[in-house]
């Protein structure tokens, strides 16, 4: 939801408390003081009242593409995540849990949120049909949907194309966790190994609209060759509880305002920009 915010331009301002919506769910939104739960519902609300569509540049088709897909990863591969996350690899999670306010009983907090969530977890994965498969199973069914999604991606630069869709937030929204919060486990090694488009997928999104991000303990090599640990720089931390992209990015129309990074090529593209003309970047190399 954040991401899809995020992309849609529209500020916004998180409350951490815990608080749930009517219908008991996560994410909700108020806005003039009026709550919509649930993101499919939220988008609609928000493209309503406000007139921000990021599936403009989508045709019927298409569309119905974006939706099967949407429903195939908040569905079904929503699931194998959490499986992943709050079952099979449980001590990994409560290694990255931060809890406030425990003082000296936050071990024994982290670990009774840990198992709490986990009995949810597998209770409400029965309940949907996935939880009564073998562990196998449901790994096997995870890597079905990553490969769908692989395949979907192929070498564009988003899900559907050269443009944003709110597919790309929903499947972005998932994928990151394979990428950053799952380390050494069968979901990150699959992206960020054979499936290798979908972990250049996540970094070219998390570039573009969480800037403010960088994550220490990616050990994904992506920086060129030639660079050196010196010339790498890395944005500080915000504060998350408020955030308005056109506040945190400068004038991108400005001329000649790129700096060349190991990531960038002779225009200021990014080399995580699947639509660069390596052509053009070939022919550069050559005049040398």
């Amino acid at each position: 939801m954040e991401t899809y915010l995020r992309m849609a331009d529209l500020p916004y301002q998180n409350y951490f408390g815990g608080k749930l919506s009517a219908q008991g769910k996560m994410p909700w939104i108020e806005y003039n003081h009026e709550k919509v739960s649930g993101t499919e519902f939220i988008i609609d609300f928000l493209e309503e009242k406000l007139g921000v569509n990021l599936n403009k540049n989508l045709g019927p088709h298409e569309r119905a593409i974006s939706r099967a897909v949407t429903k195939m990863v908040e569905e079904h591969f929503y699931w194998t995540l959490a499986y992943c996350q709050w079952v099979d690899n449980l001590n990994e999670t409560r290694k990255m849990l931060s809890l406030s306010g425990g003082g000296p009983f936050s071990n024994l907090l982290r670990w009774l949120v840990c198992h709490i969530t986990k009995g949810i977890v597998k209770r409400e994965m029965h309940g949907h049909g996935i939880g009564r498969f073998s562990e196998e199973e449901i790994y096997m069914l995870m890597e079905k949907d990553m490969r769908s999604l692989a395949g979907l991606l192929g070498d564009k630069k988003y899900m559907m194309g050269p443009k944003l869709s709110t597919l790309d937030a929903t499947v972005f929204g998932h994928l990151a966790q394979a990428m950053w919060t799952l380390p050494g486990t069968r979901p990150e090694r699959l992206i960020k190994g054979e499936l290798i488009n979908l972990a250049m997928y996540c970094e070219r999104i998390r570039r573009k609209f969480w800037p403010e991000w960088h994550h220490d303990d990616d050990n994904t090599i992506y920086e060129s060759e030639e660079s050196s640990e010196g010339s790498k720089t890395h944005t500080p931390l915000l504060d998350f509880s408020f955030y308005s992209r056109t506040e945190t990015f400068e004038d991108e129309g400005a001329e000649n305002s790129f700096s060349r990074t190991p990531d960038t090529d002779f225009t200021g593209h990014s080399l995580f920009d699947s639509d660069v003309d390596m052509d053009d970047y070939t022919d550069h190399e050559q005049c040398k």
